[in-house]
């Protein structure tokens, strides 16, 4: 609501130009009366102009929820002293007390230093320089793609090692621990985005770019070496990984653990076998529900490459023309990774 492109942030660039400070709380105009000493009613149609001209006079400036109306101005705050801030100005200290009795979005403008800082319940967030916020989601940007490189790489060994049926676990975890860091890098960017608001859109796309296919990559993979291969167990597996320190994340007998593995084992010389969830969803065209049915009419790829083509054809949603692109697209990708290793080689 405050990103740069919005009708708020022209107002509050406005108050900012003009050192004239602000103190704008957004919310229900009735749920806030309780706090309010004096004031003048306005009621009238949001405007950045007029925003500008009401933070002129001293005291608050009550906003609605949506920021469609300014329902008060010149309002003079009192919310409960006893509440803790660590603030040391007036305004901010007002600030910070009202966004924590009252849930509402909270907006301090400083007069002398050109910030503006936002509270809302117990979080506090100070708007950055456009420039270095945009510059910091670039660095952030430049990242990522070292990153999604790195995990191309270990991708692409993985699914060679899964074709000649020697992966280990070692191998799975790389992976799993690199998507995840992928996935934590974009949410980092993804912040920085939103700050920037019309700022961000060519940062946006270029992220979108780079984040292609990753979600559905992971979440195959954990359904691919899940020791217990249920839907249940696959949320779950998720949700744990997503919240683990990024200490735990680079602990791979902790992500063995989540998978089901004992942690202990030497991951190095342990070796799993693919189901193939990860493999099919590579070859194009290939609907999700006939992946899975394929997976759970053979459980492993190595069952899979070694079926004829009859039975190939004999799984529901299947038949002669999907088999026959199955075929050709694991031929594929076993051609891709001779050819990719030869060359790294």
């Amino acid at each position: 609501m405050v990103a740069p492109g919005t009708s708020l942030r022209e107002g509050i660039d406005n108050i900012l130009d003009a050192r004239t400070g602000a103190l704008i709380v957004m919310g229900d105009p009735e749920e806030l009366s309780f706090l309010n000493s004096g004031g003048i009613k306005l009621d009238i149609e949001y405007s950045p102009g007029m925003l500008y001209q009401v933070a002129k006079m001293d005291g608050a400036i009550i906003l609605g929820a949506n920021a469609t109306k300014i329902s008060m101005a010149n309002v003079q705050l009192m919310p409960d002293p006893t509440i803790l801030s660590l603030e040391t100005g007036t305004r901010h200290r007002t600030a910070e007390r009202v966004a924590k009795q009252t849930g509402a979005l909270v907006i301090a403008i400083s007069q002398r230093r050109d910030v503006v800082t936002l509270y809302v319940e117990d979080s506090k967030y100070v708007m950055g320089d456009i420039t270095v916020v945009l510059a910091k989601a670039n660095q952030g940007l430049a990242t990522l793609e070292k990153y999604r490189t790195r995990l191309d790489q270990v991708s692409m060994r993985l699914t060679a090692m899964e074709l000649e049926g020697g992966a280990t676990l070692h191998d799975v975890l790389a992976v799993l621990q690199r998507s995840e860091l992928v996935t934590r890098m974009a949410v980092e960017i993804e912040r920085h985005i939103v700050e920037l608001g019309t700022e961000g859109r060519l940062i946006e796309m270029q992220l979108e770019e780079t984040l292609v296919g990753t979600a559905a990559e992971k979440t195959a993979l954990v359904r691919d070496y899940l020791v217990e291969p249920s839907d249940e167990a696959l949320a779950a597996a998720l949700d744990e990984i997503g919240r683990l320190s990024h200490q735990d994340l680079l602990d791979f007998g902790r992500l063995a653990e989540l998978l089901g593995y004992d942690r202990k084992l030497n991951t190095l010389d342990y070796p799993v076998a693919t189901r193939g969830y990860r493999i099919l969803g590579r070859i194009p065209k290939l609907p999700r529900l006939v992946a899975r049915q394929v997976v759970e009419a053979f459980g492993g790829l190595d069952e899979l490459l070694a079926a004829t083509d009859a039975e190939l054809e004999a799984v529901e949603g299947v038949g002669e023309v999907r088999a026959r692109d199955i075929r050709e697209g694991l031929r594929r990708l076993q051609e891709v990774n001779l050819v990719d290793r030869y060359l790294q080689s």
